[in-house]
């Protein structure tokens, strides 16, 4: 049996991983007796956890919400989850003081082995001016975080978007959220080029135990080329596009980037100017940023955006 100390964390741990716990489930998971799992209740009561229970042979034990914030006991990948997701928050320029706080109050009590790993997070990440989702497995984050920042390969099960998949063997350059998504910037071995790989589509992600001298890649900025290649935008599309959009000029630079030219107009309005071979992608950064705007050319984008326009109204 595990000792009193040990034994109270895994409790409150377990209580708070499910909604409900039935007496006799959870003294087995804790491995006591109801007995010692109603002093055990008890103990975390006077540490300041509400705990509620329900009395018979079929009762139970739930964590309730209580009056103040409770330490809250969570496990590796939790851990790398929360600070990740805060890290991630602050480089989007959002969160202010509260987040940075919260940050430091992790990373202070992380384990050296997840501090190192949170570490090469942060150090392999370039951060795109839009807000980044985390719907992606943090261990295969990680891996990939290391591989970035120790110059190891990295091998990985990858499915592509039309259900193909893959066996890929790559030396790391970068991590770049964007949009609600992490993109791995990273040189193919056997396909002897420069991919880029969604995350989340990553599997069984592990170092391959070789190192590879860092090569130069054929871009400046690691962000301007993935949201290129995400959104369509490149120098000499064959599409001229000219909107004009009721947004400050710095609000609709924070969603296009690099990749557009933006002009501003009023103090609330500005146009703008970009060369794509993609349309599809335009419409949904414009859908972005929340504001009017209007299509002054080329005609593909008018006909688009009504073809949208009329599907989204019958939604």
């Amino acid at each position: 049996m595990a000792n009193t100390s040990s034994r109270t964390l895994r409790l409150l741990s377990l209580l708070q991983a499910r909604r409900y716990w039935p007496g006799p489930l959870l003294a087995e998971r804790l491995g006591v007796s109801a007995r010692t799992l109603r002093r055990d209740v008890d103990r975390l009561r006077e540490l300041g956890y509400p705990v509620d229970a329900n009395p018979g042979v079929d009762g139970g034990y739930a964590l309730a919400p209580g009056a103040a914030l409770p330490p809250i006991v969570v496990d590796d990948d939790e851990a790398m989850a929360l600070a990740v997701a805060i890290q991630s928050h602050l480089a989007a320029g959002d969160g202010g003081e509260a987040a940075l706080r919260a940050l430091t109050k992790i990373v202070q009590v992380l384990p050296r082995r997840l501090r190192a790993r949170l570490n090469a997070v942060g150090l392999s990440t370039t951060p795109a001016p839009w807000s980044p989702g985390l719907s992606i497995d943090h261990a295969v984050l990680s891996t990939l975080a290391l591989g970035c920042r120790d110059s190891e390969r990295i091998r990985f099960a990858y499915h592509a978007a039309n259900g193909t998949q893959s066996t890929r063997l790559v030396e790391p350059f970068k991590l770049v959220p964007l949009g609600q998504r992490w993109y791995f910037v990273a040189y193919d071995v056997d396909r002897r080029d420069w991919r880029i790989f969604r995350i989340d589509r990553i599997a069984t992600a592990e170092g391959a135990g070789t190192t590879f001298a860092p090569r130069r890649p054929p871009f400046d900025d690691v962000a301007v080329f993935v949201r290129s290649k995400v959104l369509g935008g490149s120098p000499g599309g064959r599409y001229q596009v000219e909107v004009n959009v009721e947004a400050s000029a710095d609000t609709v630079s924070g969603f296009v980037g690099r990749w557009a030219e933006v002009r501003a107009r009023t103090p609330q309005s500005c146009t703008m100017l970009m060369e794509t071979d993609s349309l599809d992608g335009l419409l949904f950064a414009l859908g972005s940023i929340g504001a009017d705007f209007t299509v002054i050319g080329p005609s593909e984008l008018k006909t688009l955006t009504a073809d949208w326009s009329a599907r989204f109204a019958q939604a």
